[in-house]
């Protein structure tokens, strides 16, 4: 009998990776800068892939590159180690004081009080949510042969989690907060050079005028549906504003206005754009790999999208998850944690002084040549038999420790059902050979948004 043949798995196009370290002198140090403002991926070297720690000097200030998962967990976990005051510069404008922003006895708080938020069960009740944006995204590509998808997921996961979080629709009702959304994140949203420069959070302001005129505008429009819901409350829960209005702290106090707010607005900017770009990646990967394809799209097929009434229902697409967790081994949400240290520490054989930045980059983590077999290769097999695959040592697409993503299960959900929706009726290709290399900043997109040929699938009929 002849063996049977299998195709050599799908390597996608990645960003060049220097042969040797780039910030060595202090003129190399100012290119690693240049490099990070321009992608926080663009200065990795080969040393990078094959290391678990190294300490660094950077502009004056002791740094350690960690890539060792027990030393990553370690520092995630570790009241020695906080987030650097600066790192809120970028999206605190848009968010506030929300629990993607806040520190310390506040942030415990707003977890608790969030947590009932994003229980399974509240989850499941959002389903529908999702199945009708993932419809109206399948419906908006009849008739195309050929689409930017890049735009049409943002378009799509801002309908999702605008019915979530407000019971609005992206095209209609709530068309402003999608223009402001859309415009915050594919622009000032990314990080500068200045950003790396500022020292703390509320230096160099001058230079973050776009970041608070466009905030100014969306807490003004989020407050007036705030006061609207409160001026006339839905009879049942609908939406996340919904929960949120319920949810009483620990003394049984409402949570604020302001908090409700900053609440919402957090969970938009890590939904929206994180999801976004989980689907644009998912299916660049495959178009370039039609065979799983294929067999992702006998899944959808035989159960599809419109039929998911629970989150176990979920379970008849055991490809398709595994699809979404490479490629979010592949392409990590944020390519980027850092972390101060508070007090002296050892880390991976390491020594840690007050003050050091710990750098940990999931992308190189999710990449290297230690952790991971065949690590640039697109191979969603490995997660075809994890029941929870973020638990694996030397995964981290939504970080690790006690601010692990609390929305984690409501982004794959959103994601498996959208992403389902188009693959049931669309065979997705790349309408031009040139790569898309991944460009990071606040998340992981692309350096252009490419057109994806879109062919019609014809069902037989019964």
């Amino acid at each position: 009998m002849d063996a049977i043949v299998r195709p050599a798995p799908l390597i996608p196009p990645a960003p060049k990776v220097h042969a040797k370290p780039l910030g060595l002198t202090p003129l190399g140090q100012l290119r690693v800068a240049w490099e990070m403002g321009r992608s926080l991926i663009g200065a990795y070297c080969e040393e990078d892939y094959e290391s678990l720690a190294a300490p660094y000097m950077f502009m004056g200030q002791p740094g350690l590159f960690l890539n060792d998962p027990a030393g990553v967990r370690h520092v995630l976990t570790s009241p020695k180690y906080a987030r650097p005051v600066k790192a809120a510069r970028s999206l605190k404008p848009l968010v506030g004081e929300g629990v993607l922003m806040s520190e310390g006895e506040t942030w415990r708080r707003q977890r608790k009080s969030l947590a009932p938020v994003f229980t399974p069960a509240a989850i499941g009740g959002l389903l529908p949510h999702f199945v009708a944006a993932g419809a109206g995204l399948a419906e908006g590509l009849e008739g195309r042969d050929r689409a930017n998808l890049a735009q049409d997921f943002h378009r799509a996961t801002l309908d999702a989690v605008l019915r979530a979080l407000f019971s609005r629709r992206a095209d209609t009702e709530g068309a402003v907060l999608a223009d402001l959304a859309r415009r915050y994140m594919e622009g000032p949203a990314h990080f500068n050079l200045m950003d790396f420069v500022a020292k703390g959070a509320d230096d160099l302001l001058f230079m973050d005028g776009a970041r608070h005129r466009l905030g100014r505008r969306w807490f003004t429009a989020v407050d007036a549906l705030i006061e609207e819901r409160r001026a006339a409350p839905h009879l049942d829960v609908r939406d996340l504003l919904d929960r949120l209005l319920a949810a009483r702290n620990e003394d049984g106090s409402p949570l604020p206005d302001q908090e409700i707010r900053d609440q919402c607005s957090s969970m938009l900017a890590a939904g929206f754009e994180t999801t976004s770009r989980l689907l644009f990646w998912a299916t660049y990967l495959l178009a370039l790999d039609p065979v799983t394809q294929d067999r992702v799209r006998a899944e959808v097929l035989a159960f599809p999208a419109e039929r998911v009434a629970s989150l176990d229902d979920l379970k008849h697409w055991p490809l398709l998850r595994s699809v979404l967790f490479e490629t979010l081994r592949l392409y990590p949400t944020a390519p980027l944690i850092a972390r101060q240290a508070l007090e002296a520490d050892v880390v991976s054989g390491c020594d840690v002084v007050p003050g050091c930045m710990v750098t940990i980059s999931p992308w190189v983590v999710h990449r290297h040549r230690r952790l991971w077999d065949a690590p640039t290769a697109f191979k969603p097999e490995r997660f075809i038999d994890q029941a929870h695959p973020w638990g694996l040592e030397a995964f981290l697409p939504f970080g690790a420790g006690p601010r692990v993503c609390i929305g984690a299960g409501f982004a794959l959900a959103e994601a498996q059902i959208v992403l389902a929706s188009v693959l049931a009726r669309f065979k997705v290709s790349m309408a031009s050979d040139r790569p898309v290399l991944p460009r990071a900043s606040i998340t992981l997109g692309p350096d252009h948004e490419p057109d994806f040929r879109l062919e019609r699938i014809v069902q037989a009929r019964p």
